[in-house]
């Protein structure tokens, strides 16, 4: 099963639970921005946004489940299927993005170099990017499965779930490196209850264009 396969198959089950940091996203970014959510899922975070008062929210994922699920839940928001590579957007078009446990879902380094590319293109200069994510962990079930899979899928961190989708966690090391365009506002460690319900460490990081 690819991953958009998968994703599409639990579009209607998945809840997703890790915590949007509102209150430091507002720091930076104002009700009237334009906000485009790469891998918005069911829209959760847009419809936080917008009961927060954001009023410009357009969000993208590659599951069409999954932008059927939101445009069903939350009628209001801008969801859209993303179709490819590229996000359709103009250059320099938009004040923020919000990558929100995307690039869990991304296991190849140029894949994510890529998305954040995109995501480089289409912000205005001074754009924020706000970024939250899964950091590798050190107890034994994690380290032992970062083993096994690095074998398989080349990518230390990434490994498979026992319902088929293939997800990462990343070094600091990675993080920086990967988003190294950006000039950091902030960056923070947090620990995360993952969508199976296992704890493990994260990070959110703002940056600007």
């Amino acid at each position: 099963m690819n991953q958009k396969d998968y994703w599409d198959s639990v579009s209607e089950k998945k809840e997703f639970t890790t915590p949007f940091q509102a209150e430091a996203f507002s720091k930076y970014v104002g009700k009237d921005a334009l906000i485009v959510d790469v891998g918005c899922g069911y829209g959760r975070t847009l419809n936080e946004l917008q009961q927060l008062g954001y009023t410009q929210l357009v969000g993208f994922d590659f599951s069409a489940g999954m932008i059927e699920r939101g445009k069903r839940e939350f009628p209001g928001l801008d969801l859209r299927v993303k179709e490819d590579d590229t996000i359709d957007m103009p250059d320099d078009s938009v004040d923020a993005v919000i990558l929100f446990a995307v690039l869990t879902c991304i296991v190849g380094d140029q894949d994510q170099k890529q998305l954040v590319s995109e995501i480089h293109r289409i912000l205005k200069p001074g754009g924020i990017i706000y970024v939250n994510d899964f950091l590798l962990n050190s107890d034994q079930r994690n380290v032992s499965r970062y083993h096994y899979y690095e074998k398989q899928l080349g990518v230390f961190g990434a490994f498979e779930l026992p319902e088929g989708a293939v997800v990462r966690h990343h070094s600091e090391q990675w993080i920086e490196e990967l988003l190294q365009d950006f000039t950091r506002q902030e960056y923070e460690h947090l620990t995360f209850t993952t969508m199976n319900g296992h704890v493990s460490n994260g990070f959110y990081y703002i940056g600007e264009k």
